[in-house]
């Protein structure tokens, strides 16, 4: 049974630069399809929002064969700051998950393409999915946490936060136990809602704070092609950057065949993201290098 735990106390923290997965507007609804177990609608939307309930259907997958290389470097970093992204170079990020059918098609799709994704996981989601969290890391993907159950930091005290991002990362942790691996040091906050003594205990704890460059937005009720379009033209007025998508959308696994494809066309890379320094708990974390992937594709 996981133990988890609900009250760390740091005092005498200072404030540090405020950033993170911004929360969108109230009435927005949250576009999910239920599959019967994940009742709850974890994506970066107001939970008081009502779901439609309506369901996409994915792009069919094209053959590997007819896709160009997009898997980039390898960047490995030790703390919280800047990713050190050159032009043209992109990191693909996965919040809220996993969750049963979205997921597995999002890791297919990355399959495809020969890249690699960082996924921030909900500790209630792993603990629901310990299977689909082995899986992300059995296919080389970096894992990240992203507290326990989505709640707004900002609205809570120093302690009570804290008590949140460590109940996320031991749950996250005990899913991946069985196979002697544990999470990266990468933590995102949800709604990107903090403060700088928040984020300051995070660091201080060891967690690497990841910050977002392009928000695709995939939560609000849009058709894929909307939620594609936004985000690829935001990415081209920036360059580079990293990008937030959440694995639990029915949407968003659809626009993913094409979105990869576009950045292929337009000349872009994926980044592989990596965290050094040992876990939160100084035990080890999930590596992969570039060799991993198939320099055929």
């Amino acid at each position: 049974m996981v133990i988890v735990l609900r009250a760390v106390c740091f005092l005498g923290v200072v404030a540090m630069l405020l950033a993170g997965c911004a929360k969108p507007p109230e009435m927005q609804p949250d576009l999910t399809v239920s599959n019967g177990v994940d009742t709850m609608s974890t994506g970066s939307i107001n939970p008081m929002a009502m779901s439609l309930r309506t369901a996409y259907q994915p792009m069919p997958a094209m053959p590997s064969a007819l896709f160009g290389k997009l898997a980039g470097r390898t960047v490995t970093v030790s703390e919280s700051g800047p990713l050190g992204l050159q032009p043209g170079e992109i990191i693909l990020t996965f919040d809220d998950g996993p969750r049963a059918g979205t997921t597995e098609s999002i890791l297919d799709t990355l399959d495809q393409f020969g890249v690699k994704a960082t996924f921030l996981m909900l500790g209630s989601a792993a603990e629901r999915h310990p299977l689909l969290v082995r899986e992300v890391a059995a296919r080389g993907h970096t894992i990240g946490t992203h507290t326990y159950d989505h709640v707004d930091l900002s609205t809570l005290s120093n302690q009570e936060a804290i008590a949140e991002i460590y109940a996320g990362q031991q749950a996250v942790a005990a899913a991946l136990a069985p196979d002697d691996l544990a999470p990266s040091r990468f933590f995102r906050f949800p709604y990107l809602a903090q403060n700088g003594v928040i984020r300051t205990s995070a660091v201080e704890s060891r967690f690497i704070v990841l910050d977002v460059d392009i928000d695709s937005k995939d939560y609000y009720a849009e058709t894929p092609q909307q939620v594609l379009e936004r985000t690829l033209a935001r990415l081209e007025e920036r360059g580079s950057g990293v990008v937030l998508f959440h694995d639990i959308h029915l949407r968003t696994a659809a626009l993913l065949p094409e979105f990869l494809g576009a950045l292929r066309e337009r000349g872009y890379q994926v980044v592989t993201l990596r965290s050094s320094g040992g876990g939160v708990f100084d035990g080890p974390v999930i590596t992969a290098d570039a060799s991993s992937i198939d320099p055929e594709i």
